[in-house]
């Protein structure tokens, strides 16, 4: 059994414009949470770093409008999702056989992957091994990770932190990469799955198992899926924020244009979690592209 905490359900209610229930599922013994609404063709919504679906509340409501199934799990170490508490538990192979078993057992098809920060290698790892299921992708400020890609030294510093910092602080992390200050109900609302620090172990992996190096784990994964979708014309979205310090806009371009694209829209006063800065707009956008 994977030694692994639950957040209780009363911390994670009344949340601001966060009404939706979480469904359900089982995924290597752990108790797994997805958002599931609205009714039509499907559209998969991936979170990433140190995220969960709460993110995304803002964007799912035009896309569910326009007649859209909106689908947004808590990867495993976040959200409503049990915790494993082991940093080894958690792996790139690992995230993504979590949303390739979400995929397969809902028996998503015709579906279009909307993939942000960590969401990115694993939704679109997830759209090369079910090409058969996935038809469109929209990618948000992300990447792939080859291990050929430099980091900078803010990021190692950032990398450096969280090795050594056991009680991750979450929220403080996502209101700095906001350009507007979201507010102090909405980033409780992103500390409040973890309410101990042993809970951050999902959060505390994410940088640490970034692969540096070719011969990283993970990395031969990232090479191919990079390698998949640059031969490929599958429809791809792509919506990049304008002031990201993480992810800057040039870094965008260059991704896009490796997957055979362009950036299709610069969102103004946005930073890396763009969702929390221009939440209805990138609702609109998907909504019309996919419309």
């Amino acid at each position: 059994m994977t030694d692994a905490l639950r957040t209780p359900d009363e911390l994670l209610t009344g949340l601001p414009d966060f009404p939706f229930e979480s469904r359900y599922r089982e995924f290597e013994g752990l108790r797994l949470a997805h958002l599931d609404l609205g009714e039509g063709p499907p559209v998969v919504f991936l979170h990433g770093e140190p995220t969960w679906s709460f993110l995304w509340r803002h964007v799912i409501g035009p896309v569910r409008d326009a007649g859209f199934r909106c689908v947004a799990p808590d990867l495993p170490g976040f959200g409503r999702s049990d915790k494993p508490v082991e940093l080894g538990w958690y792996s790139y192979d690992r995230h993504t056989a979590s949303v390739l078993a979400l995929v397969d057992s809902l028996d998503l098809r015709d579906a279009t992957v909307v993939v942000h920060d960590w969401g990115g290698p694993i939704g679109l790892r997830v759209a090369v091994e079910r090409a058969d299921r996935i038809a469109r992708l929209v990618v948000l400020d992300t990447g792939l990770f080859t291990g050929h890609q430099k980091m900078n030294d803010a990021w190692m510093r950032f990398r450096g932190f969280v090795e050594r910092t056991e009680d991750l602080p979450v929220g403080l992390l996502v209101r700095r990469a906001c350009l507007n200050d979201p507010g102090d109900e909405v980033i409780a609302a992103y500390d409040a799955p973890f309410p101990v620090a042993a809970a951050k172990a999902g959060a505390r992996a994410f940088p640490l198992i970034l692969p540096l190096t070719p011969d990283s784990p993970g990395a031969g994964a990232g090479q191919r899926v990079l390698e998949a979708l640059r031969g490929e014309d599958r429809p791809k979205l792509f919506l990049w924020a304008e002031s990201d310090p993480v992810l800057p806009l040039e870094t965008g371009r260059r991704f896009a244009a490796a997957l055979g694209g362009e950036i299709d829209h610069v969102i103004a006063g946005a930073s890396h979690f763009l969702q929390e800065d221009a939440g209805p707009e990138i609702g609109r956008l998907i909504a019309d592209w996919l419309g």
